[in-house]
This record gives structure tokens, sequence and C-alpha cells, in this order.
């Protein structure tokens, strides 16, 4: 006999965990299937871990920044193994807070292989066996794998995605990172800072594609600071394995070898599982397709996370399982993508949200523009930070914010200041009127929203 759920929530990654939590607090009875670790990409091998290994790297950068702040460092260097063994622990940590807080809302959690064989129906392999579970509604979150185009001989080993990089026991002594989007750049800054020859490829004109051209001049600035070889416009035609080493052959004519190639060419849903294509779900340019309310073409299927495309990103998934849960559950709940924002943890941080200034021109949308430097902030230069500025853009008819640019010190964390004003359709002048504490950054995100209605105080 089958068992017989309220919900049943396939994939534990950002999406599957939190729309799962969200249904049992409203009430549902609830199965979570996880295949592999809870969490997902995002916690094992995406988000958390990289930002373990990037906050080593950071902090080895500032020792040797020490005497800009009139202290004196010696004899420091990288213990990679304990910068590898924290990131464990930090993984490990959160893991299991997740495990217990499914544990606290008595949601059942499955070790195993789910695949949905009808609405309601899904099927689970586990080492023991199979069995069935039948449920109301279900909600699919199998997330995404990396794009490896098979002329690039991924092996694990010397041609590898950022799972095998996050779990290396030794330093290559050289890395091609081909692709510069997130994953990419702080890949490289990350092997950088612990003193590997970076080559970064990237075959369009920049790096970062789709983000503001004065972020990507500033960010292009650090990692070259940083001894990174950046070449753009430039694509990868093969990589060849040599020896101990790769090479990799470029369409202008050139080769590259290192030690190791790391393919950083972003992530694609996972739709070519078999259940999947067989279940007659709606499937439309490589992501299952959903409504505003996460709804597939299959009722009472939901699908979230990276499954639907879009934005590949793990709060994007878990607003999106929020919704899914809230709609199984029967509340009317709906997406709203206008304020997601958009985080890449280099040094400088950057963080967007909203829309672009081109994006605006494209959409013939007047906009006024204030903007404010860090190097003008009595905060960050106490700090020593005064690279990077806070971009505030709101339409020029109605003074609404519609879009905002930070890089910076701590800009994935005043991204979110703009951010609510999109969401709650505010205005600069609103933003500007809130009293910021001084000295914080913060006050950058208010200079700035004056700076869209000319009368900035402390901007030159």
């Amino acid at each position: 006999m089958p068992e017989r759920f309220d919900l049943t929530v396939v994939g534990g990654g950002p999406g599957g965990y939190v729309a799962a939590i969200r249904a049992a607090q409203l009430g549902l009875k609830v199965v979570l299937i996880e295949r592999h670790k809870l969490g997902g990409v995002c916690l094992n091998e995406g988000c958390i871990p990289t930002k373990a290994l990037l906050a080593s790297a950071e902090f080895l950068e500032n020792l040797g920044r020490a005497g800009e702040y009139g202290i004196e460092v010696r004899d420091f260097r990288a213990d990679l193994p304990a910068v590898f063994a924290r990131k464990d622990a930090i993984v490990a940590r959160l893991r299991s807070g997740v495990e217990r807080l499914l544990k606290k809302r008595a949601i059942v959690l499955v070790n195993g292989e789910g695949a949905l064989l009808e609405p309601g129906v899904v099927r689970v392999r586990e080492a023991a066996g199979e069995r069935l579970l039948e449920s109301s509604s279900v909600i699919l979150a199998t997330g995404s794998t990396p794009i490896v185009p098979p002329v690039f001989g991924y092996d694990g080993k010397r041609v590898i995605t950022s799972a095998e990089a996050l779990s290396m026991e030794d330093l290559p002594e050289s890395l091609i990172v081909i692709g510069t989007g997130a994953i990419g750049c702080e890949f490289a800054g990350f092997y950088a800072a612990m003193g590997v020859d970076v080559v970064l490829l990237e075959m369009l004109p920049e790096i970062l594609p789709g983000e503001d051209a004065s972020v990507v001049r500033l960010l292009k600035n650090a990692l070259k600071k940083r001894g990174v070889d950046i070449r753009t416009g430039t694509r990868v035609e093969s990589i060849t394995p040599e020896g101990t080493s790769v090479r990799a052959e470029l369409s202008d004519g050139d080769s590259i070898e290192a030690a190791v190639a790391l393919l950083a060419m972003g992530r694609k849903p996972a739709v070519e599982d078999e259940w999947l294509i067989e279940s007659g779900i709606e499937i439309k340019s490589g992501a299952v397709v959903v409504n505003d309310r996460m709804e597939t073409s299959l009722e009472g299927v939901y699908a979230i996370g990276d499954l639907v495309g879009g934005w590949l990103l793990a709060h994007v998934a878990s607003r999106e399982g929020i919704v899914a849960a809230s709609c199984a559950a029967g509340h009317g709940f709906s997406m709203d993508y206008r304020a997601v924002p958009r985080c890449t943890f280099t040094h400088p941080e950057i963080a967007s949200v909203g829309i672009t200034e081109v994006e605006a021109a494209e959409r013939d949308l007047k906009i006024d523009v204030g903007r404010f430097p860090f190097s003008a902030s009595g905060k960050a230069l106490a700090g020593g930070e005064t690279s990077g500025f806070v971009k505030v853009m709101a339409e020029s008819d109605s003074g609404r914010v519609v879009g905002g640019v930070v890089v910076g010190v701590n800009a994935s964390v005043l991204i979110h200041e703009i951010g609510i004003a999109i969401a709650n359709n505010l205005s600069a002048e609103d933003i500007a009127a809130v009293i910021h504490a001084h000295p914080t950054l913060s006050e950058s995100v208010m200079e700035a929203a004056e700076g869209v209605l000319g009368v900035a105080i402390h901007a030159a």
C-alpha cells in the first residue's frame, strides 16, 4: 500500500527543504525526498562552502595589509588542509541544523531517489528497495547540473567543476578558469589569493555578463591586481590532458597550459531525467514550465528552483518554495521577481537589484541616477575599504526606485535596502527621508538616493 501524505517534496535543496518546512507550518503532512545530502548544491557544493573559502582568502589578504592599519604581522601563511577543514565543519553544522528543523516540524525525511510517476504519485528508490508515496500535491525541486561541454574532456581530476574544486587536497600551481559569471570570478579570486597562477577566460566581450559596466571595470582591476590574467572575447575550442597538465586551445589561435582547468560556465535545469520526461510535464527551452504560482502543466504538481530556469539562485528557489507550499496549502500566493538581489562574493563584493541602466534604455524608461562613492564615506575610510560605490536608479516621472548597484565592502548587505524600496514601490525620496546612523556604510545608500534628487550632501 502506498504511504499517504498531504505533500511530497522531491529534492532537499534550498527550495525543497524550505517548501517542506513552510508546508508543515501551514498544517500539511509532508514527506521530503533527498537522494544525496540535505541542502543541495548550495549548502554542500556551492554557496556556503565557497563563501567559507573566500572568507579565509580575504582574511589572508587582510593580514598582508595589516601595515596599513598600524599593525605588524610577520611569517603568516595559508594552511590549506585547515582552510578546507573549516569549510567542511561549517557545511556539516548547517546541514545538521536543517535536519533539526525538519524533525521539529515532523517532516518525514526519505533518503532516496524520487520520481514522479503521475500527479500525486512518487516512486522512491532507496537502498532497501522501492516504495510508493501518494499525496494531494507534489513539489519538484530537483535542481540543476553543471554545463560541461563534451569537448572539454571533463574527468574530475585535471578538468573539474566547482564540486571538485571544493574538495582539493592540494593547490594546483596553475589554473585555467573557463567562464566569468559569479562562480568563475569567485574561484579565480580565491585561488589567486592563495598564490595560484590563474587565467580567466570569457568568450563574451566582458566578464560578469549583464552587470553594470562600472562594476565590471572595478572587479577587473581588482582581479588583475591579484595577478589574474583575464582574457575576454576568447572562446575555448578544446581542452586536452597532457601528462600532468591540461592544454586549452583558444579561438585566437593561442593555447594555454595549466595544472588544472575549472569549468565554470554555469548550470542548467536537470530536465533530462527519464522520469520527468515520461511524466508528460511541459518542458520548454530546457526548463519546466510554470505559472506565477509555480504550478506545472500537471494538476497538483509544482516545480521550483533551478528546475524552472530563470534565476538559478538559492534565495529565489527558497521564495519559490514558499509560494508553491503556500499554494499547495490553499493560500493565494504568487511570485514577484522585480526585486531579486544578485550578489557576487568577490573582493570587492558586487550586488545589484532591479533593472540596470542598459535595461532601462532598452525599455525607453527615463530614469534619474544617484551615485555615492565609498571614498567619500567616513566609515569606509576608517575601515580602509574605500573601493566601490552605491548607485540608485529611479523613474524620472514617479521617482519610484527601479534598480540599484552596490560594489565594495558589505555590498551583499547594503543592496537589500534598495530591494525593499523596489518591492514596495518606494521612491528615492522615501529612502532619503530615513535617518541613517553615522558613521555607517548604509549612509551611502541614503546619499545615493539624495543624489537621485540632486541634493546629496557629501557627494562632490
